[in-house]
């Protein structure tokens, strides 16, 4: 419940906070995210509402978050924008979901807030609620290789894991396959930090 305490305490501020790497890194990523997705779609840690504006315009689409603070922005921001979506509070690693629920669905950065005894529990919720010939889109943050961009993230990492709970350097990936899952393709959508996985659950 940490998690949900903390995001409680930021929502007020989340989007200000977040705002200088909305609109000069994130949008860009967030219209990728979703290409390729649609039918019934579940947004895991839809946060704020931030993805509205990228749904696919065919899509069902389901949000949930573990904060309810968060999910009164993401309503005000539902209202505002018209978006059609039903949001949820709840916890990706205890969803109420019956199986094979969703075509298909995104995850924006929500793996990089989960501890990591928390990701592979979270990813085989995610599989459980996946149709078997459904996709799975997960957003991650990722440590540059690059040595001055390194050394600014380890800068800015205390100050994330105050703020956000979340760090940079979940490598979510490793967890796939014992969870269940297959990874068709990974690529970086901004420089060498921001990695966007592919994913479906495996077949027998």
């Amino acid at each position: 419940m940490s998690k949900q305490i903390t995001y409680n305490r930021i929502a007020r501020l989340y989007d200000i906070l977040d705002l200088p790497f909305e609109h000069g890194r994130y949008r860009p990523v967030r219209r990728v995210m979703f290409e390729g997705l649609g039918g019934d779609l579940l947004d895991a840690g839809v946060g704020t509402g931030r993805n509205f504006p990228f749904y696919p315009k065919d899509a069902n689409v389901t949000g949930i978050d573990l904060s309810h603070a968060m999910l009164g922005r993401a309503l005000w921001r539902k209202e505002k924008l018209g978006t059609r979506v039903e949001l949820m509070e709840m916890n990706v690693m205890e969803l109420k979901f019956a199986d094979e629920s969703f075509d298909s669905i995104a995850s924006t950065f929500l793996f990089c807030v989960l501890d990591n005894e928390h990701q592979q529990p979270a990813l085989e919720e995610l599989r459980r609620v996946c149709r078997p010939d459904g996709v799975i889109h997960i957003l991650e943050y990722v440590i540059s290789g690059n040595p001055m961009r390194r050394f600014m993230m380890k800068l800015w990492a205390p100050w994330v894991r105050f703020a956000y709970g979340a760090e940079f350097d979940r490598n979510t990936e490793q967890y796939l396959d014992a969870a269940g899952l297959e990874l068709i393709e990974k690529k970086y959508l901004y420089k060498d930090i921001i990695k966007l996985l592919t994913v479906r659950p495996k077949t027998e």
